[in-house]
């Protein structure tokens, strides 16, 4: 019993150092922004002697953090939808046609090959064309978001849907169901953990992402989604510590509250996703 559990002692140091570095940064961004400059310049790493408010009186007064959330908003809840609305749908006609369709089975594994190539790799050519078609705006940045995230949903959703049986479609087929019925009424409701699972994925990735929304949107403050502003703001406020840390919390925190919403979901898809029927 001693070494069992002396052999688990390497584990539990890299669990240990994992969660100091997921937990050390969110401490020293949340301490810095209730701190006044001085207290912050006197003592970086201890805990504020009292909340102080005046960092987020100052963003929040700050020219385009509104609209910039308000972007960010935007565009996260409109790509999730139409990511929604399109993926399961299409990896649904892919599943079911995989295995005699070599049509499908062929366009299902080219659009794989888009997991293999690094955003660095497409991100010229894309956006010359994002240029070329008038996709340089906030609209155009959704359309970039949604067809950019097609791969890995495919892959999930086509697996996924590998593991609902086919009988309770044709059952609905019997009673007189079309196809788009059957999976409106059938496979679609059984993909929820699945759907929710990838669209928080997605989501955290649209509302996080910063190199194609500078290469996209970083014309016009206007168009700024958050991460830009804290782009900006950071260059421009450099020797100021307390402010840029109190933009980072600002930017965590609609994030954070929804994954507290959603946790279950996410759990619930992955356990799900890993069952075969």
């Amino acid at each position: 019993m001693v070494q069992k559990r002396y052999g688990l002692l390497p584990a539990y140091c890299i669990l240990l150092f994992a969660v100091l570095a997921i937990i050390l940064p969110f401490y020293m961004s949340l301490i810095v922004a209730f701190k006044t400059p001085a207290e912050n310049m006197h003592s970086f790493f201890a805990f504020p002697r009292t909340l102080y408010l005046g960092n987020f009186e100052e963003i929040l007064s700050r020219p385009g953090y509104f609209r910039s959330l308000f972007n960010s908003f935007y565009i996260t809840i409109i790509s999730i939808t139409g990511m929604m609305l399109f993926w399961p749908a299409a990896a649904y006609a892919l599943a079911r046609k995989l295995g005699t369709n070599k049509i499908y089975r062929f366009l299902y594994y080219f659009i794989l090959l888009g997991i293999f190539i690094p955003f660095q790799v497409r991100m010229v050519p894309l956006v010359r064309l994002a240029s070329s078609l008038n996709l340089m705006s906030v609209n155009g940045i959704i359309v970039l978001y949604t067809a950019g995230s097609v791969a890995e949903a495919l892959f999930l959703y086509v697996n996924y849907i590998h593991s609902i049986p086919t009988d309770l479609e044709e059952a609905a087929w019997i009673d007189g169901a079309s196809t788009i019925r059957a999976y409106i009424s059938v496979v679609f409701p059984l993909m929820k953990p699945m759907i929710a699972t990838v669209l928080i994925r997605d989501a955290l990735w649209v509302w996080n992402d910063f190199l194609l929304a500078l290469l996209v949107l970083n014309r016009s403050i206007e168009h700024w989604t958050l991460t830009l502003f804290q782009y900006n703001f950071r260059w421009r406020y450099s020797a100021d510590p307390t402010l840029i840390m109190t933009s980072f919390v600002l930017a965590m925190l609609p994030v954070f509250l929804a994954y507290l919403f959603a946790q279950k979901h996410v759990i619930g898809g992955l356990m799900s996703g890993g069952v075969k029927a």
